[in-house]
């Protein structure tokens, strides 16, 4: 593949902060991409660049500037290859000097192209390219949302509804749960990610509530991200303004596993309390998903350790947080090595891309995380799974 041009401009997210667009043209072909941007970061993710106001002028900059550059008039055996000169061009371990999101910008731009130019859909060329079975994972919906994303309104950061099943029908499921759920809160402020965002005196409540939504509903079950490393404060996990050691952390995770249909927990510890998460996948990890998110930032290298020592069964894969498609692919290639499942995600600033829907289905993902119904930018990403149903039928 032969890059003829590179343009970069900033747009907003659902946040109203700025995040970086890439369109790439070939000949009379062109791909553009916009990144993500996430508030809850892990402490080892690869670096989004940011102006000190917050804007990514020197992003966009970068992909203008010293990208465009280099990428215009190369010509790439593969995407591999792009991704990897890349990274090299940046030449930092945490892509901070050229910023994770111009690269990634550039790299979906790319991954995009090349469907274009081979005329397959994309997630037949992500499938292709990661040598894996594409097939429509299941919908973890976003329906309420607390700790970062809500102002900790409610203790853990995400309480979701998994849904199983055919897209269409999973789909419009988890739509009359949320419209149900929404009528039984009544009116309460919406969170970063399109949920709910209600105020609850007892740990319990969110998970009544939801555990009422899936008796009335089949093929479905509840999920939480507890963003654990937000609640760490010395070497305590505080909730509802109690504290928790990891030990007793432990205890209430097996006791609410015990009590709700709960399906996974993702990152239950801080992002450094290793220990931690094998102790609690070896103590309730046949009977849920603990999830690693924080722990694992999309990076192989820490996956492969976190598979190693058996402290998670399950990751989640962000591209963003790794910095290129390539890297991304390679992070499910050692998911599905140690026999773990993959989910892919979307983050808590979003822009109308709906690649992550691709990607999801493309490697064949067990799970597809893309937020609440309440923003249009989460809404598109269901809708594209729907409509990557309908071309599989027909490919």
């Amino acid at each position: 593949m032969r890059i003829d041009r590179v343009e970069a401009t900033s747009i907003f997210d659902t946040r109203g902060r700025a995040t970086v667009e890439t369109t790439l043209f070939a000949h009379t072909f062109s791909a553009t991409a916009s990144v993500p941007s996430g508030k809850s970061t892990g402490e080892y993710e690869a670096c989004e660049l940011r102006d000190p106001d917050g804007g990514v002028t020197r992003a966009v900059a970068n992909v203008n500037g010293e990208i465009a550059r280099a990428l215009t008039g190369q010509r790439f055996e593969s995407l591999d290859a792009l991704d990897a000169f890349l990274v090299s061009l940046d030449g930092t371990p945490d892509k901070s000097r050229l910023g994770a999101n111009a690269l990634l910008s550039v790299s979906i731009a790319a991954m995009r192209l090349s469907a274009l130019l081979e005329g397959v859909p994309l997630w037949g060329a992500i499938a292709k390219r990661a040598g894996t079975t594409p097939a429509a994972p299941r919908l973890y919906v976003n329906v309420m949302n607390g700790g970062a994303h809500a102002s900790f309104k409610l203790p853990f950061q995400e309480y979701i509804l998994v849904i199983s099943g055919e897209t269409p029908s999973a789909f419009s499921m988890a739509q009359e749960m949320f419209t149900k759920l929404g009528e039984r809160l009544g009116r309460v402020p919406m969170g970063d990610e399109g949920g709910y965002a209600p105020t609850f005196d007892t740990l319990e409540r969110p998970f009544e509530l939801l555990a009422e939504l899936v008796k009335e509903f089949p093929n479905t079950s509840i999920a939480i991200d507890a963003a654990a490393s937000q609640l760490f404060h010395d070497d305590t996990y505080r909730l509802l303004g109690k504290s928790y050691t990891p030990e007793e952390l432990a205890r209430l995770y097996k006791s609410l596993a015990a009590r709700f249909p709960i399906d996974s927990i993702e990152d239950p510890y801080d992002e450094n309390a290793h220990t931690d998460f094998t102790r609690l996948t070896a103590m309730i990890g046949e009977k849920i998903l603990i999830i690693g998110d924080d722990l694992t930032v999309t990076n192989p290298t820490r996956i492969k350790e976190a598979a190693r020592n058996k402290e998670i069964n399950s990751v989640l894969i962000k591209p963003n947080q790794i910095g290129t498609v390539g890297e991304a692919l390679q992070a499910v290639r050692e998911v599905s090595a140690a026999r773990l499942k993959t989910i892919a995600s979307h983050r808590s600033g979003e822009t109308e891309d709906t690649f992550i829907a691709d990607f999801a289905y493309g490697v064949g993902a067990y799970g597809l995380k893309a937020g609440g119904f309440a923003q249009k930018e989460r809404l598109l990403k269901y809708n594209r799974l729907v409509a990557i149903g309908d071309e599989a039928g027909t490919v």
